[in-house]
C-alpha cells in the first residue's frame, strides 16, 4: 500500500485527505502516528517557502512521501497582509486577539474596500522518486465588520461570502470543505497525484 505523510496532527485535514483518497490505495499518515518531529521554524516570506521548508523537515526526518500545506488570509486593503503571518498577527495562534487586531486595522473601512482572499498552497515530495507536486487554492471574499458564526476557527468568523450571504463560520463543515481554499488546494493535488501514481 502507498503511504502519504499528511504533516500535521491536525485530525481534520487527515479526514478531508483521506476523503479524498478513499477509492485508492493510499494510507494518509500524520504526525499523530509518528515519532515526534522538531518543530519547523517557518522563516519562508511567501506560503510555498513555509510549505516547502515543513515537506523537507518530514522528508529528511521520515524518509515518506510528505504533503505540507501553509495557509492565510490576505486583505487588499492592508496590502496582503497578513498573509504568512496570519496564524502569529497579534500574538501566537490566538483566534480572538488577532480578529480583533484585523478589525481594529480595518475599522471605517467601506465594505467595498474590505475584499480579501483565502489562500492555500500545498507542496508534496517523494524521496524515493524525487517527484514534486505544488497547487494553490483561493478563496475570494471580504471582510465583515464583526464575527459571525460558531463553525469555524482562526478569520472564519469574518470572512464573508458575498454570493453565500454568510461567514465561513456560518456554513457546515461540509459547505466549507466545497469553497474552502484548502479544500481547492487538496483536489487539485489529488488530481494530479492520481495523473503519477495511478497507472
Amino acid at each position: 500500500m502507498n503511504q502519504i505523510l499528511l504533516a500535521t496532527q491536525n485530525s481534520n485535514k487527515v479526514r478531508e485527505l483521506t476523503d479524498l483518497l478513499a477509492d485508492t490505495a493510499v494510507q494518509v499518515l500524520s504526525f499523530s502516528d509518528l515519532p515526534p518531529v522538531p518543530e519547523v521554524v517557518e522563516t519562508g516570506t511567501t506560503f510555498e517557502a513555509n510549505a516547502r521548508l515543513k515537506v523537507q523537515a518530514a522528508v529528511k526526518h521520515f524518509h515518506l512521501p510528505t504533503l505540507a500545506d501553509d495557509s492565510g488570509l490576505e486583505v487588499t486593503y492592508l496590502h496582503g497582509r497578513p498573509g504568512v503571518y496570519s496564524a502569529r498577527y497579534a500574538g501566537n495562534h490566538d483566534d480572538a486577539a488577532n480578529n480583533a487586531k484585523l478589525l481594529s486595522e480595518l475599522a471605517g473601512v467601506a465594505p467595498a474596500q474590505r475584499t480579501a482572499q483565502f489562500v492555500t498552497t500545498l507542496v508534496f515530495q517523494d524521496p524515493a522518486t524525487n517527484k514534486e507536486i505544488v497547487t494553490r487554492g483561493c478563496l475570494k471574499g471580504q471582510i465583515a465588520t464583526v464575527p459571525q458564526g460558531d463553525n469555524g476557527f482562526g478569520y472564519d468568523p469574518l470572512f464573508y461570502i458575498p454570493a453565500a450571504n454568510q461567514t465561513l463560520a456560518q456554513m457546515s463543515p461540509t459547505e466549507k470543505n466545497r469553497l474552502s481554499h484548502r479544500g481547492q488546494a487538496l483536489r487539485k493535488f489529488v488530481q494530479q497525484y492520481r495523473l503519477l501514481y495511478q497507472k
